[in-house]
């Protein structure tokens, strides 16, 4: 499962961004956008949601709980600052996609017992998409840490994060995690739409 997310680029727009990610098979969109006025992030939200409707794609929202709910959008991805996702759950209801932060075991086995659709599990390396990172985990934290939670018994779904690069996806997947989210390495490409295509055809490879 390849998660893309929207960061701000000087080459595209982000409706340009997902329109790439979509054309290159990702079914999977999280809006990102840190540091904007709410009233840009609905303007945006309300162009990507036809996309992802044509394109059958999940469409995720990364904070706003309360926008995500006025425009009906598939789900909202919150981060270990944002509104508690027990909080979320009750304003979206049982159907809303909620998926939360991770950096360590503990991070997620803490959502034992929560309402909550999958972890994004990172930073994997440093990356400039993201103020206030988190420790760097890289392969070995990642198997440390998917082995951790799933002696614990936790099934939650584990999304690979924080600079990844196609390069990274074989040694990434074996550690166990369920997928992979990626920003700045599908917008930076030469052709993101047949870069975003070949992460999918490596990851359905990799997971036959």
């Amino acid at each position: 499962m390849l998660q893309f997310i929207t960061h701000p680029s000087s080459r595209f727009s982000i409706q340009e961004e997902v329109q790439m990610a979509l054309e290159g098979g990702c079914r999977w969109i999280q809006l990102r956008m840190k540091d904007f006025p709410i009233e840009e992030i609905r303007e945006v939200a309300m162009e990507i949601m036809p996309m992802c409707q044509e394109n059958e794609a999940f469409f995720v929202l990364d904070d706003h709980v309360e926008l995500t709910n006025e425009l009906k959008i598939h789900g909202v991805h919150l981060g270990k600052h944002d509104m508690p996702a027990t909080e979320a759950r009750e304003l979206l209801g049982p159907e809303a996609v909620i998926g939360v932060t991770a950096n360590t075991a503990a991070d997620i086995i803490s959502y034992r017992k929560i309402d909550v659709d999958y972890v994004g599990l990172g930073p994997f390396r440093y990356t400039t998409t993201k103020a206030n990172l988190s420790p760097i985990i890289g392969v070995e934290g990642y198997k440390r840490i998917v082995d951790e939670v799933r002696a614990a018994e936790v099934t939650l779904p584990i999304v690979a994060i924080g600079g990844i690069t196609i390069e990274d996806l074989p040694a990434i997947m074996a550690t166990g995690v369920n997928g992979v989210a990626m920003s700045g390495a599908i917008i930076n490409a030469d052709d993101p739409v047949e870069y975003t295509s070949r992460v999918i055809q490596l990851l359905n490879d990799i997971t036959k």
